[in-house]
């Protein structure tokens, strides 16, 4: 194996552990909502630093290997797409530290047939799963699993989009609960972002393993490209 096979394996591997963190940051979050656990919370806002460092640690290896070792064809779009992907995953622990932020924030809890009617818990679980399955895509190397990811995304667009109706209704009969409801509405704006981050990453991987750039192209042009 080359110096240049070492480094791109390790880079794979220190993405991957980034990829993990990320994703028990979104679990961690999703449980310090459900039980109101501030303390869980607190936790989430702490390993942001962590998820942070780990960002700029892949950026800089990313920009090591382009300098020292030039890579070409699928290597170098193997760290072309972790320096994007490695982004999104940034991103993906922004969201799960807001969260957290919402959690320590509300004087309140949050009431279980809200967070029902809302789907809150649905469209946490689908995002943890889109975010679970894009890794596995990666770690394979699986176009065909990445490209599930799109179709997945269309049940948090969906959910985000009725959530302004579902929980302006709710408020006509629960006006004390004003504050956690809007809470749990800009929770819910985050988590659909979460589903975008994922759909990102699964363009990336595409985009690697096949030399196929298909970000701008529709949904149904992804799913067959």
């Amino acid at each position: 194996m080359s110096h240049l096979d070492l480094e791109l394996s390790q880079l794979k591997a220190d993405t991957l552990k980034m990829w993990s963190m990320v994703n028990l940051q979104l679990h961690k979050a999703k449980e310090s909502l459900l039980n109101l656990d501030k303390d869980l919370a607190r936790e989430v806002i702490q390993g942001e630093k962590r998820v942070n460092a780990t960002e700029l640690k892949i950026d800089q290896d990313c920009e090591n290997i382009f300098a020292l070792f030039n890579p070409v064809a699928i290597d170098s779009r193997f760290v072309l797409a972790v320096l994007k992907i490695n982004n999104n995953l940034e991103r993906t622990g922004d969201i799960a530290e807001g969260i957290a932020k919402f959690v320590i924030n509300v004087n309140h809890t949050f009431d279980t047939n809200l967070l029902e009617i809302a789907r809150v818990v649905e469209m946490f679980e689908a995002a943890i799963s889109m975010m679970n399955e894009v890794m596995d895509a990666f770690d394979k190397e699986n176009t065909t699993i990445a490209r599930k990811i799109f179709q997945k995304d269309e049940l948090l667009d969906e959910i985000n989009n009725k959530a302004t109706s579902t929980i302006a209704s709710y408020l006509v009969q629960n006006k004390e609960n004003i504050e956690p409801a809007l809470y749990l509405l800009s929770v819910i704006r985050k988590l659909e972002r979460v589903g975008d981050q994922a759909k990102n990453m699964a363009e990336e991987i595409i985009f690697y393993v096949e030399a196929k750039v298909i970000k701008h192209r529709s949904l149904a042009e992804k799913k067959k490209s």
